[in-house]
């Protein structure tokens, strides 16, 4: 009995401090999910293996970061993909990961062991072109060099993913991915995302930004409009071609000089994208469920329809859910948690 109660004392607080390597998280194995027969047949070696998938152009291409701290986010994420595809044996996932030392085996193992045929790689980002530009932001989350990852994809993915879904690991569907992954970005678009033109724009760059003629010109030409990167069809091809990893890192490096922004990742893609991209319908994301960058409070689903729940902002479901204090929209996260339970854990 004392010994059972202590190791369920040790999980709990296992569970609570999550900023260390969450090494010993424990995940259930998930439902197996099969294509449905008007699904196109691809082959794939399945296993984690690239099999065929890899470079079809049939499949969903996903890519996801993944690392230990957000690995019960990504876990939920994967989960919901699968559960609400009707071909989710034709989707391929990409992980990205940091550069951790023996990180990436743990990660492939934890994969694996919840979703043994699931086709996938993982890519280590390496973080040395991006390290020297972050600057501090309003949350230090956001600080994270694989927060950058997304920024990178074009050069870290093969050659041959010429379109891929980029997700969040905060983050739930309820809907078939492949209806995302299918949205028009007509002749020249690089990304679709849903718009919000109701946002105050001016809030995402600082004085120093909208002060400055040559800079608050920067939007003079196109009617832009805030947009979370937290969900985004993106076609590398157009984004390789048109080298935007470089622009982006121009802004960034532009952020060292002069602070013109204090939103991490997100700003240099407003500046490069918006009033460019492809919209998509807002029930493709319905974020900001995490609340504000300073106190996570909860908030409700934005008017219409949902296919894509979304906790961007500070508060993460599973840690509210842990700690015994969730929001009502907390409970349609829970359904997809693998975490074990302490008192499942093994011995």
């Amino acid at each position: 009995m004392g010994n059972n109660y202590s190791k369920f004392i040790f999980s709990v607080l296992l569970l609570f401090f999550s900023d260390s390597p969450a090494l010993s998280y424990e995940f259930r194995e998930a439902p197996v999910f099969y294509n449905s027969r008007e699904c196109i047949r691809i082959r794939s070696d399945g296993g984690g293996g690239a099999g065929g998938l890899v470079c079809s152009r049939d499949a969903v291409h996903v890519a996801m970061t993944l690392d230990m701290r957000y690995i019960r986010g990504s876990m939920a994420a994967v989960l919901s993909i699968l559960q609400h595809s009707s071909c989710p044996q034709n989707i391929f996932f990409h992980f990205v990961s940091g550069e951790s030392a023996g990180e990436e085996s743990t990660l492939r193992d934890t994969i694996t062991t919840s979703f043994p045929y699931l086709s996938f790689e993982i890519y280590k980002f390496h973080d040395s072109p991006v390290a020297g530009l972050i600057s501090t932001s309003i949350r230090s989350a956001l600080d994270c060099p694989l927060n950058y990852a997304r920024s990178y994809l074009a050069g870290i993915l093969p050659p041959c993913v010429r379109r891929v879904v980029y997700l969040d690991s905060d983050l739930v569907l309820v809907d078939d991915i492949a209806k995302l992954a299918a949205t028009e970005l007509g002749d020249e678009a690089v990304l679709a995302v849903p718009e919000y033109c109701n946002a105050n724009f001016t809030f995402y760059f600082t004085p120093t930004f909208w002060s400055n003629p040559s800079l608050a010109a920067t939007f003079s030409d196109r009617k832009a409009c805030y947009f979370n990167t937290g969900v985004m069809v993106i076609d590398l091809n157009r984004w390789r071609s048109g080298d935007y990893t470089r622009k982006i890192e121009e802004w960034m490096e532009l952020q060292k000089r002069m602070r013109i922004y204090e939103l991490g990742s997100l700003p240099p893609f407003l500046l490069v994208f918006a009033g460019k991209i492809s919209p998509v319908d807002h029930r493709w994301n319905q974020h900001g469920l995490g609340g504000d960058n300073y106190r996570g409070l909860c908030r409700d689903l934005h008017p219409g329809p949902v296919s894509l729940l979304h906790w961007s902002g500070k508060g993460k479901p599973w840690a509210r859910l842990d700690a015994g204090r969730p929001c009502p929209l907390d409970t349609l996260w829970a359904p997809y948690d693998l975490l074990k339970p302490p008192f499942l854990l093994d011995s």
